[in-house]
């Protein structure tokens, strides 16, 4: 069950990765052509190309604007694809991770969510976090959402 967990939080972080990428787009003509894209299913192409926007680029720009989102994406994206992370019973997958990501994760949580605590923690100690995690990112991605509709730009700043 925790993995489940992570792997819809990070459905719920690639879809605000979407959002917050669309609206930084200026061009409103190219963000309306993202967005019927979306509903069609079509890939998102970059302006006046045929290469794609990928995941990288998006969460690329939403880190810079947050400085969380890629270790938190990449920590989700670990549960999605088929690795050793799926045996957390077995092993940490905190331990599993590389340090830098380790810690970033756990910073994030610490400043945002209140823990965990403790020089070492393990996944079992942010599994309890994951409904806050999954709270924040769903209620910012509703407001983005709500902007989007509005067509126009928050103050893209999000703990």
């Amino acid at each position: 069950m925790p993995g489940q967990m992570v792997s819809i939080l990070r459905q719920e972080l690639d879809s605000l990765v979407r959002v917050v990428f669309l609206l930084s787009q200026a061009d409103r003509q190219y963000r309306n052509r993202l967005i019927e894209d979306s509903v069609a299913g079509k890939r998102w192409l970059r302006r006046n190309s045929r290469q794609p926007v990928t995941d990288r680029e998006m969460v690329e720009l939403t880190d810079a604007l947050h400085g969380w989102t890629h270790s938190v994406y990449a920590f989700g994206c670990a549960f999605i694809h088929l690795s050793n992370l799926h045996d957390h019973q077995v092993r940490d997958p905190l331990g599993q991770i590389a340090e830098e990501e380790r810690n970033a994760i756990l910073s994030h949580l610490r400043n945002y969510h209140g823990g965990p605590n403790g020089p070492s923690p393990r996944f079992s100690d942010v599994v309890p976090l994951l409904p806050m995690v999954f709270t924040k990112i769903a209620d910012n991605l509703e407001c983005y959402v709500k902007e989007l509709e509005r067509d126009g730009n928050p103050e893209l700043e999000m703990g």
